[in-house]
């Protein structure tokens, strides 16, 4: 791929990404992750740092772009705070491990964790029935540290926040609103991203075969790019989270969803079609 064209994948990366994780309070990762996969194969990266890279790069990048996206979340009064420090506890625990558990497994073996983990996900919030914002909510510790570790198990085994996890245990589980998990989620995620960056830039600092401006499995070039178009969109997207009902936004986070599955999982290739 011609460099110019590299970067302006780049640029148009982080404006969709930043505002999809203000908008929806999902992180970005099932978007960054093959988008940044697919770069890295196309300047020539093997596909099994290349998809390592992916997952360390897209965590690095969630995680300064989930401080914007919470901070205006926080403004509209949409993040439980005891939710997100549980959720954070087990979350971080959770991330380390998966980061570490991902540098040690072939790329074919990752690329169908990934996309089996948001194929489920993206099925039980399609058929998920909503119920009064009114419900009770089902604030036990133990929920929230559980699901908190198999966020941050994601998010450190994927290179996702963990927000795909997060977000339908508050809404179908904990009879939360979607606007409270986005909300929620995109605080957790800070937390389960640290960890699993520290796991990847570890992991990856004697690798050979890496990138230009690599730190361990993240790229600065990459990073840097994106992050800085990334950040403002993420207010934008924030903003435009409380301008849409609930069932809008559930939606559309399936409809991201269940086409990056697809992708990651190959059926496109499978059946001819170009997606």
């Amino acid at each position: 791929m011609d460099f110019f064209y590299y970067i302006l994948a780049l640029v148009l990366t982080g404006i969709g990404i930043g505002f999809t994780t203000g908008l929806l309070g999902v992180g970005g990762g099932f978007l960054l992750v093959p988008i940044l996969f697919f770069l890295l194969q196309s300047i020539g990266i093997d596909s099994t740092i290349a998809i390592r890279l992916s997952f360390g790069t897209s965590l690095a990048i969630i995680l300064f772009t989930a401080i914007s996206s919470a901070y205006g979340h926080y403004r509209k009064n949409q993040v439980e705070v005891k939710a997100a420090i549980y959720f954070g506890i087990s979350g971080f625990l959770g991330s380390l491990i998966g980061g570490y558990a991902a540098t040690q497994m072939p790329e074919d073996i990752l690329r169908l964790i990934f996309g089996f983990i948001i194929l489920f996900v993206a099925i039980q919030l399609l058929f998920f029935k909503e119920s009064p914002d009114d419900r009770a909510k089902k604030e036990k510790i133990v929920l929230f540290l559980f699901f908190g570790l198999l966020a941050g198990l994601a998010a450190g085994l994927v290179g996702i926040g963990g927000g795909i996890i997060i977000i339908p245990a508050m809404v179908m589980i904990m009879g939360y609103t979607m606007k409270q998990a986005s909300g929620t989620s995109s605080a957790v995620i800070i937390i389960t991203s640290l960890g699993g960056v520290i796991s990847y830039v570890y992991h990856g600092l004697q690798v050979s075969g890496l990138p230009p401006y690599s730190l361990g499995y993240v790229n600065l070039l990459q990073f840097l790019i994106i992050i800085i178009f990334s950040i403002p969109l993420a207010q934008v997207g924030a903003w435009a989270a409380h301008k849409f009902p609930d069932r809008i936004l559930r939606y559309i986070l399936v409809g991201l969803q269940l086409y990056i599955a697809l992708k990651m999982l190959g059926v496109f290739d499978w059946l001819g079609l170009p997606l």
